[in-house]
């Protein structure tokens, strides 16, 4: 046995002793006699013997009572996760062999528990970790004497134990009854559960929680979310959040982990989710470009990006005009996928025809554009849209919308509407606006032009 190693162990003893007293000797008075009956119930020898005492009085656990009902008085369990068979579900078996074990009990003498969860080793290894091991140096350091240094690890190793004999529930429990045969009738066919808290379980869940809500990381990431900026990590979120708290105003009186979280555990939301379709129908409607492209997500931190950084009065440059390019294009895209949408979800739910029912109060260029399906069967509406003029008239509407959005912030004419209107005509990217006209011209085997407002074509 290692002398040097004993010898660690009790200095972490004796800082834990040390600290404990200096902290209740500083609210007293230097002339105070409470002071002397405290430096002799904090002897080492006395303080393990009191120790060996009062750790009955609390129990390590994994599931608790407790938070089932305050009032509840019967078992709870220490199981470890290895210790528990591994299910495809998520539950405490899915923790690390590091997980937080909590404490039930009297809260006047959870200072013990304190006590043998200090490290004693640079791998970080507990007081009770060791002593449960049974290992030698632990042991010996709690007393010269070797038989009074076992009785206090049997005694306090007792924390851990679970009296597996005198297994009871309470009143204020609650019990469930699971059908585990077929004969709903018989009463052998049921088992009856008394549910208990996975109070390890929901520490993890709470310390998970509380790094994405408050984490620097998740901030940053939050953020970059907010503003529409480009992030490398990863934004996580528990969307509809509850907080369940335990204990009131006394949250120790719970357990010793539900003291550390204040008495806040999070609920998270087990709701199925409700779908709800981001397309409005297309009744009533004049313009999706003026009433719907705002919307989408991406957006309005497209256009907060574009306007900081024009409003930084860039020099007329190449460099500037990729900038430019690029701002525009981004949101090119986001018209370009929202009419692909509407094209989709509006045939799927009103028919081939939708922009032909009296309800419909789109532009005569939005319809050609968002119902190219119509042309099949409508003589008229084909040629219409075969003339081409129409999507000269959707980059003049693009024109008219960025402006829009831009002034007020900067003086925009109609030097910037056209340009608007070519980015979006010309933009020959590979999911851009005109390949996808390209796309519906050759299914609907139409001319590859596009006619300006002026009759010339493009």
């Amino acid at each position: 046995m290692s002398a040097e190693q004993i010898i660690h162990v009790r200095s972490a003893i004796h800082t834990f002793l040390r600290d404990r007293l200096a902290d209740k000797l500083s609210k007293l008075a230097e002339d105070d006699p409470k002071r002397i009956e405290l430096e002799e119930q904090f002897q080492p020898g006395s303080w393990l013997q009191d120790a060996a005492r009062r750790v009955k009085q609390i129990q390590a656990v994994t599931h608790s009572l407790k938070p089932i009902h305050p009032d509840a008085r019967g078992t709870n369990l220490y199981v470890p996760p290895q210790q528990l068979p591994a299910h495809a579900e998520v539950g405490t078996h899915n923790l690390a062999a590091s997980f937080a074990s909590d404490v039930v009990g009297n809260a006047a003498a959870l200072d013990v528990y304190k006590f043998l969860k200090i490290a004693i080793n640079p791998e970080g290894q507990s007081l009770l970790d060791a002593l449960v091991a049974g290992d030698a140096h632990a042991i010996a350091a709690l007393s010269d004497d070797a038989e009074q240094a076992q009785q206090w690890r049997d005694a306090l190793v007792g924390l851990v134990g679970t009296a597996s004999a005198n297994v009871a529930s309470h009143q204020r429990a609650k019990q469930l009854y699971w059908m585990v045969g077929s004969d709903a009738s018989a009463n052998e066919d049921y088992h009856l559960l008394a549910p208990l808290y996975a109070s390890s379980l929901a520490h993890a869940v709470y310390q998970d929680v509380q790094e994405v809500r408050f984490g620097e990381a998740n901030k940053a990431a939050r953020a970059a979310k907010r503003e529409g900026k480009a992030h490398e990590g990863v934004f996580r979120d528990y969307p509809q959040l509850a907080v369940q708290k335990l204990g009131g105003t006394k949250p120790q009186n719970i357990s010793q982990l539900n003291s550390e979280r204040g008495g806040s555990n999070y609920l998270l939301g087990a709701l199925p989710p409700t779908w709800r379709s981001r397309t409005r129908e297309p009744w009533g409607l004049h313009s999706v470009i003026d009433h719907m492209l705002l919307q989408r997500d991406g957006v309005k931190p497209g256009i907060k990006a574009f306007l900081d950084f024009l409003l930084t009065d860039p020099p007329a440059n190449a460099a500037t005009r990729n900038r430019v390019d690029a701002h525009v294009a981004s949101l090119i895209d986001e018209l370009v996928l929202m009419a692909a949408e509407l094209q989709r979800d509006w045939t799927q739910s009103y028919g081939t025809n939708w922009s032909a029912d009296a309800r419909c109060k789109l532009a005569p260029a939005e319809q050609l554009w968002l119902n190219p399906q119509r042309t099949e069967s409508d003589a008229d509406f084909n040629a219409q849209w075969q003339l081409m003029d129409w999507p000269a008239q959707i980059g003049h509407r693009f024109g008219n919308w960025l402006n829009a959005q831009l002034a007020g912030k900067l003086p925009v004419g109609e030097a910037e509407h056209r340009q608007w209107k070519k980015e979006l005509l010309l933009d020959e990217s590979d999911d851009g606006w005109a390949q996808a006209l390209h796309d519906v011209r050759t299914e609907l085997k139409a001319p590859h032009y596009i006619h300006s407002r002026k009759g010339k074509q493009a």
